[in-house]
């Protein structure tokens, strides 16, 4: 294995790098910081988050600048707020002995007044996410006339985000004669159309194979009925008794809901996601960061930039629809040679997704039974009995309490205060499980007559808005159906983005161009009203009761109703 010497880095460099505990180059290192002392032109690396690629671009950029030219000479633009200090944080760190440069992080939410200061002093290198960039250029209060190499790390993260328009806006201020290195977890055909457009018979660096997860990191999945996600949740965090992980959802409202619960169920846990202020945001991060959370449930765009290199579990608590965001959220666990577990908690809807994602990640998921009641609870003990054997006790602090202490305790045996101790702190746990239901495995390929995420039956019947709702439950007509790509778990997502307040949905009837959904009666004039004025791609929504929909199927509406229930004659025009 070569060395930082060999790869021809500086004696000022390797000193830090050295210091921050980097004894050997990553292989994505290896790869890219020779080419780039050299000055190959352009270069596209496909490497996953956590394989050392800050330090991959960052090495080389820093001995690449001349510190008595005191203008912006290297770019850097990552997606994220979050992103940007950290890299600029790391590039400091590495150019610790490197006299005179100058590094500055330019984003939003923080004063641009200042960043503008700093700017008029000089600076050598910027770090800056695309929105605040555009904006100073705008002011005309940054010059990127002399910037000879641009860094374009998380690519496809940028481009998932929206920044096409911005990376092409920022690439016309830059030099014809530039280099460009562009990073990348996977190469959707997005970021091919960037390479042809901007880069000249690029140097494709690839660690691993495209899109592949990292090596270290197992691929699980537990399959359950929908209304048991959250239960089957708390088993599999019980389970790992030192976990400390992110719960990816869907939308910030399912992410909030989901943290509130293991909030109120004692787990040490929040919620990130794009409804939090920039301040609470910051606030949850460092609460992670420090370790004074064990679980932080996310969605995809808020966790973005969240650099942690010890997140022991990845949980899917649904998998995402753009099987390539799997790999970012995988990709945030075994890190810096450590190893990870990515896990998916899915229904059997989607085990197709698990087959499509096997293929691009190259890897195959284990299937897992849900650990048993049992099972947990010694695991739990166990760990914690591990714990009190490795306490490092604090003689000097402890010692003038304990003769009370032991005058206090002289009276039950050993065995007693063990068992006192375990009981006290585990009493509830036991509690739980011993009460608590098996959860039933659904069985692969059929989902007739599953149940809903919230407990209502589902199915594809073709007796429309004729079928009787459960009792309690409301039954109503929406204008959306299967030709519209509407699938249930897209409906109910839908439902609860859209109506305030938690609705619990019961079945769902999925047709060719309409759909019916079951919610409880007292909700229904809310969730109605809620649709009320409602467009979607230029299409009004209706939404009503459904036994409407059937008096209308029984009058001058019948043929309409017949053609979509596969009965004869000739398919009306719908009004919907």
């Amino acid at each position: 294995m070569s060395t930082f010497q060999e790869l021809g880095v500086i004696p000022e460099i390797q000193r830090a790098v050295t210091e921050l505990g980097f004894e050997q180059p990553m292989p994505v290192q290896s790869e890219v910081i020779p080419r780039l002392l050299a000055h190959t032109r352009d270069i596209i690396a496909l490497a996953q988050t956590g394989t050392g690629k800050t330090a991959a671009f960052g090495i080389p950029v820093i001995q690449k600048i001349n510190v008595k030219q005191l203008t912006p000479q290297t770019l850097i633009l990552c997606p994220t707020r979050e992103l940007c200090l950290q890299i600029a944080g790391d590039l400091t760190d590495f150019s610790t002995y490197v006299e005179d440069i100058k590094i500055l992080p330019v984003y939003g939410g923080s004063s641009i007044d200042s960043q503008i200061r700093t700017l008029k002093r000089g600076v050598h290198i910027i770090v800056a996410t695309p929105g605040r960039l555009i904006d100073l250029i705008k002011r005309k209060t940054v010059s990127l006339g002399d910037v000879h190499t641009m860094v374009l790390d998380e690519a496809d993260e940028m481009l998932n985000m929206g920044f096409s328009e911005d990376i092409d806006e920022i690439l016309s201020h830059l030099p014809d004669s530039r280099s460009m290195l562009l990073f990348s977890a996977t190469m959707p055909k997005e970021i091919e159309k960037i390479t042809r457009k901007y880069m000249k018979e690029p140097m494709e660096i690839t660690i691993g194979r495209k899109n592949e997860g990292a090596e270290n990191v197992r691929h699980l999945y537990f399959m359950v009925h929908a209304r048991d996600k959250y239960l089957a949740l708390k088993r599999i965090v019980d389970y790992y008794p030192n976990i400390y992980g992110i719960i990816f959802c869907r939308t910030r409202k399912e992410t909030q809901e989901i943290a509130d619960k293991l909030m109120q169920d004692g787990y040490d846990a929040d919620a990130l996601h794009g409804d939090l202020s920039q301040a609470q945001r910051d606030y949850v991060m460092s609460k992670y960061r420090n370790h004074n959370l064990q679980l932080l449930v996310a969605t995809d765009v808020a966790a973005r930039g969240l650099d942690v290199d010890d997140v022991t579990h990845i949980i899917n608590f649904g998998l995402p629809d753009d099987y390539e965001i799997y790999t970012h959220r995988s990709g945030r666990t075994g890190r810096a040679g450590k190893t990870g577990t990515s896990i998916a908690i899915i229904h059997t809807k989607e085990k197709g997704k698990v087959t499509q994602i096997e293929k691009l990640i190259n890897k195959k998921f284990e299937k897992r039974e849900l650990p048993k009641g049992d099972l947990i609870c010694e695991k739990q003990l166990f760990n914690f009995v591990d714990k009190i054997e490795k306490v490092k006790v604090n003689e000097a602090e402890i010692e003038r309490l304990l003769p009370s202490i032991f005058r206090k305790l002289e009276w039950l045996e050993k065995e007693d205060i063990i068992k006192r101790m375990v009981s006290l702190e585990f009493n509830r746990l036991i509690e739980y499980y011993q009460q608590a239901e098996e959860i039933d495995e659904p069985k692969e390929g059929s989902s007739r007559g599953q149940k809903g995420e919230y407990g209502g039956k589902r199915g594809n019947d073709r007796d429309g808005g004729s079928r009787q709702p459960e009792k309690g439950y409301a039954r109503l007509f929406i204008n959306v159906g299967k030709m519209d790509g509407i699938n249930p778990a897209m409906l109910m997502g839908f439902i609860n983005d859209h109506v305030k307040g938690k609705v619990p949905i019961g079945r769902i009837d999925l047709l060719k161009s309409f759909s019916f959904f079951e919610v409880p009666e007292e909700l229904a004039p809310r969730v109605v009203k809620s649709f009320k004025g409602m467009y979607v791609d230029e299409r009004k929504l209706q939404v009503h009761l459904a036994q409407e929909e059937d008096q209308a199927a029984k009058g001058k509406k019948k043929k309409f109703y017949e053609n979509d229930f596969g009965g004869k004659g000739k398919k009306k025009k719908t009004r919907y």
